[in-house]
């Protein structure tokens, strides 16, 4: 692919990103790619040969971007209370500024059953290694008596990806950023320790 041509791709795939992000799988098309970036439907599908390809490009880069992120973000040495504070600010600031009104992969999971295969595996894939992140950081606050837990570092992980993803929802549907921000941070206080 040449750079004109990656360039282009990178423009479908944030375009689907966007779209993805406020309407979910089934409420886009080629066409709203076409219209959103000014772009021929057949230079889409030169790219992205279907939605399926598309969906999951899309899927991988997000998960691509958040591994870095993590890895970013470990090296540094942040504590496991750091890390937590860190995502959920993240999120806190996608939300509020409207880049990233939910997650890519939230909004898919919500659409799990009628998703192709091959898009709901990745989805499952995102969904898997943002659980072991989030196990791994909860048992070494744990071990640092940093945080405290009231279960297994697995079930607590659970929890908490429930907890940030159903405040995302609820800050939608109630059209109130600061919803997310109070549910998330005050997840994140209940484990800290005193």
């Amino acid at each position: 692919m040449t750079n004109s041509g990656e360039i282009t791709a990178g423009k479908i795939l944030e375009a689907a990103r966007q779209l993805i992000m406020r309407r979910g799988y089934s409420g886009f098309s080629y066409a709203d790619i076409s219209d959103a970036i000014d772009i021929r439907k057949a230079s889409i599908h030169h790219h992205f040969p279907t939605k399926t390809d598309l969906a999951i490009a899309v899927v991988r880069q997000h998960r691509e971007m958040f591994d870095t992120d993590l890895l970013t973000l470990q090296a540094s040495g942040a504590d496991a209370l750091t890390q937590l504070r860190a995502y959920v600010g993240y999120w806190e600031r996608c939300i509020a500024d409207d880049s990233a009104p939910f997650c890519v992969a939230g909004m898919l999971g919500a659409e799990l059953p009628a998703l192709p295969d091959e898009v709901a595996q990745e989805v499952r894939a995102y969904f898997e290694n943002f659980d072991k992140w989030l196990e791994e950081v909860l048992a070494s606050g744990a071990k640092s008596k940093q945080l405290k837990l009231r279960g297994t570092a697995k079930s607590e992980a659970k929890l908490l990806v429930s907890l940030i993803y159903g405040a995302m929802l609820a800050a939608r549907a109630y059209g109130n950023a600061e919803l997310f921000k109070d549910v998330a941070n005050d997840a994140i206080a209940q484990l800290s320790r005193p």
